[in-house]
């Protein structure tokens, strides 16, 4: 084996490593996904079900379990920002070194081939005229839908024409995501491969950061737009790529205050900042925190608070937190698929009024992540390695 090829290898393995405690991050990020979409289903199919729901619950106890899905989607593009630009640093030894094609090549294959299978699914049951999967016709077509989900504008098109079917929908913050990828490299080589790129690099991340709660705000159309904006996503993104370009500094440079008391303080804080927007506390300050848009940027802050001190500690994570790491590793696929579960087994539900919404709730969620792991072993991972050739998959994203 040559050393260049050696080296390759080195390179991508420590691109593709995993950091324990983003996988938790994103574990416990997806489950509130589901959680908020079962207790929307049941709300939107019986009221009744919703108040029967609530009952064993504090308000509080109840906004923790079923209504910090949005939140979910925020601390997911903190990591997605974190993750593509620390495995980029590590993958090509700088991002000046961006390779634009590889990138989209390794993007496309972790991306395109379940995007691709979801649309055939839901394109299937729209035509069979399936309950739950029909798209309004005052809403839109099938062939727009489509035109919508490959453009990478389900977002727009959803606040200006109103929310598609369940699994359709998910797709938004995907259309966030995938126009940060397109970009991303492009933004690499432009910046990076001339003088005082990163400082002007940073500024522009920045930037997006302060846009984010006026386009949350005062900047959005309709009540929609204020949660799927793109520069409302693009500011937890920016902030998770900050993060990264931090981490990898600091990694570099091992300055002497870097040790395990300064790190573990740093990532409480993150958490602190984190429960705070999570629990929602009654306290004025919070209230005016939602009310101006910032709530999200100190969501996004907190997210990589914990994220830059975990992966500067370098501490594996504990035995009780795998079975939420898990989820985190096929977030993708559980966030991709989970949908289906929850209109199915939210009808059937509605039919048989058999057993406590509670425990379907957690059947739902126990059963999408085994859903997700059977999308994952036997078609996501090997389309994945498949298209990327001779490039082990990541295991980040």
């Amino acid at each position: 084996m040559s050393k260049q090829s050696l080296h390759g290898r080195e390179a991508e393995a420590a691109a593709t490593s995993r950091f324990d405690g983003i996988d938790l991050l994103r574990g416990l990020s997806i489950v509130a996904v589901i959680l908020l979409h079962a207790q929307i289903r049941l709300l939107f199919t019986d009221s009744l079900l919703t108040q029967a729901t609530q009952a064993p619950f504090s308000s509080r106890v109840f906004h923790l379990l079923f209504r910090n899905g949005g939140n979910g989607v925020t601390v997911f593009f903190a990591i997605s920002g974190f993750l593509i630009t620390f495995t980029s640093l590590r993958r090509f030894g700088s991002l000046s070194k961006m390779r634009a094609a590889a990138f989209y090549r390794i993007r496309f294959a972790r991306i395109a081939p379940l995007l691709l299978l979801l649309l055939a699914a839901l394109s299937a049951l729209h035509l069979a005229n399936a309950d739950g999967f029909r798209i309004n016709p005052a809403r839109g077509t099938l062939p727009r839908a489509l035109l919508a989900a490959l453009t990478f504008h389900v977002n727009w098109y959803e606040a200006v024409h109103g929310y598609l079917p369940a699994n359709w929908d998910v797709l938004w913050s995907l259309s966030i995501e995938e126009m940060f990828y397109l970009f991303f490299p492009l933004a690499c080589v432009l910046f990076f491969r001339r003088q005082r790129g990163m400082p002007v690099f940073v500024l522009v991340l920045l930037g997006f950061v302060a846009m984010g709660p006026f386009a949350r705000t005062i900047w959005s159309f309709n009540p929609i737009w204020q949660g799927t904006s793109y520069l409302g996503g693009m500011s937890g993104i920016a902030l998770g790529c900050l993060t990264a370009l931090l981490t990898d500094l600091l990694l570099r440079a091992k300055p002497r205050w870097m040790n395990d008391r300064v790190l573990l303080a740093v990532e409480i804080a993150g958490a602190a900042i984190m429960l705070v927007v999570v629990v929602w506390p009654p306290w004025h300050w919070v209230n005016v925190m939602g009310h101006s848009g910032t709530d999200d940027t100190a969501l996004g802050v907190g997210t990589c608070l914990v994220m830059l001190a975990t992966v500067l500690r370098g501490r594996a994570g504990r035995a009780w937190t795998a079975p939420i790491r898990w989820f985190g590793r096929h977030s993708y696929e559980v966030y991709l698929t989970h949908e289906f579960l929850v209109v199915w087994m939210t009808t059937a539900y509605v039919k048989v009024q058999w057993g406590s919404p509670l425990a379907w709730i957690a059947a739902e969620v126990a059963l999408a992540a085994g859903l997700g792991a059977t999308v994952a072993r036997g078609f996501s991972e090997p389309m994945n390695k498949w298209l990327r050739g001779a490039a082990p998959p990541s295991n980040h994203s």
